[in-house]
This record gives C-alpha cells, structure tokens and sequence, in this order.
C-alpha cells in the first residue's frame, strides 16, 4: 500500500534532512500511529504521501503507483485516493455541513444526484444526521472534526492521512474521533495517525512508528508512546 525505501528530504536552505533515509512499508488496512516531537519529520512523510513535496532522494510507492513515474497531471487523480483531515478542520465558514462534505464531490465532477446519494450515508457514519443544513460556527469542535472526517472519506479514498485530529478537542471528543478513525478502519481503510496524545497511543495498542531528527528510531506493532 505504502512503501518508502530510503526516502530522504531536505528543503532549500536546510542544514540537516527532514527526513533522513527513512524506509517503511505500510499494509494495506493497517491502523498505524506516527509519533514524534515537532519538527521531527511527521508532517514531511504525510506531504510525501500526497504529493505535496518530492523526496530529495529515495523510492516512494503509494498504491502501486510509482511517484519517480507519476505525472503532474496525475496528482489530483491520486488525491482522490487519499482523505487527509488536519488539527484545525479547514471548514467552508459559509457553507452548511452537506454542502462542506458535498464540495470535493462537485470538483470531481459528480452529478447532483450522486451527491446527494453519497453524502447522507457518510453524514449518518460519523453521527451527524439532522445537522445537515448546520453551519461550521454552529457545531462544536468534536461536531466540526466529524464533518472534516465525513469530507475526507466521501470519496472512499484507500488511504485516510490524519494529521493530529484530535489536537483541539477535550478528552471525550477525542476519544469520540480516534473511536470513528477505528470504525473506519474496521470498513477496510488503510489510517495514518499522527498525535501527540500519549493516552490514545497507550490505549489503542496499534502499529507505533517514533521518528526522531527525521528518522525511525523505533516500529512496534503493539506500540506504546516514548
């Protein structure tokens, strides 16, 4: 599903790497946590998964697709594949709750009926029914994470990037969100946590990948925080 082998990236004007010869393999409908202090290499490997930067050197392959291989006018086509949620939700402020979920679906070029076919069952997954017609400033945060989560998925994308999700919210509505990512999961979608929540990582007992200065310093299937 996943695979980087020897993939390394340093920005211009960087004395040391991001990321420093890293090599992984992630299956397809893993669960894994990435773990790691600011600054340490996290969010480097989620924009070299979606293409939004290139590796300085090394092999990645997402999918089957080869990224040495892949053309710039491939990229969004293979966005399309992967839902990626972030810390502060990125919401449409003047959009309603369907029409924020609705949006990816109309730039694909997705007819109104299929929208409105797709969009209600993903509403009903992440617990949203009757908030339909809500605006974002209207819900709260764990509410706000739920639509950023149905937005990522409605394009049932192979791959769910999520990039400290729960950074925003109190206890329970973290929980409330890892419990949803796990849901998720169960349906046969490959997820990518990131957190800094020492108490998720013990509790859940999944994959755990620690990068330190850009590389992995420990993979433990069974892994707790460090």
């Amino acid at each position: 599903m996943i695979l980087f082998d020897r993939v390394s990236k340093t920005y211009p004007g960087a004395t040391e790497a991001s990321l420093d010869r890293v090599s992984l393999h992630i299956k397809p409908k893993e669960f894994v946590i990435i773990i790691g202090s600011s600054g340490s290499g996290k969010s480097t490997l989620l924009n070299l998964i979606t293409r939004e930067i290139k590796p300085t050197s090394g092999k990645i392959i997402v999918g089957g697709v080869d990224y040495d291989n892949l053309a710039d006018k491939y990229i969004p086509l293979l966005r399309r594949r992967i839902g990626t949620i972030f810390q502060d939700f990125k919401l449409l402020p003047h959009r309603t709750v369907f029409e924020n979920i609705a949006f990816g679906l109309e730039i694909a070029g997705m007819s109104n009926r299929e929208i409105r076919s797709a969009v209600p069952k993903v509403i009903d997954l992440v617990g949203l029914t009757g908030q339909e017609k809500a605006f974002p400033h209207q819900l709260s945060g764990g509410e706000r994470q739920r639509v950023a989560i149905a937005r990522a998925i409605v394009r049932q994308p192979k791959i769910l990037l999520a990039d400290e999700p729960t950074g925003n919210l109190d206890p329970k509505h973290s929980w409330d969100i890892v419990n949803l990512l796990e849901k998720i999961n169960s349906y046969g979608t490959t997820v990518i946590l990131t957190t800094h929540n020492a108490e998720i990582v013990n509790k859940l007992r999944r994959r755990v990948i620690t990068i330190d200065h850009g590389k992995i310093v420990s993979d433990e299937s069974e892994g707790t925080y460090r």
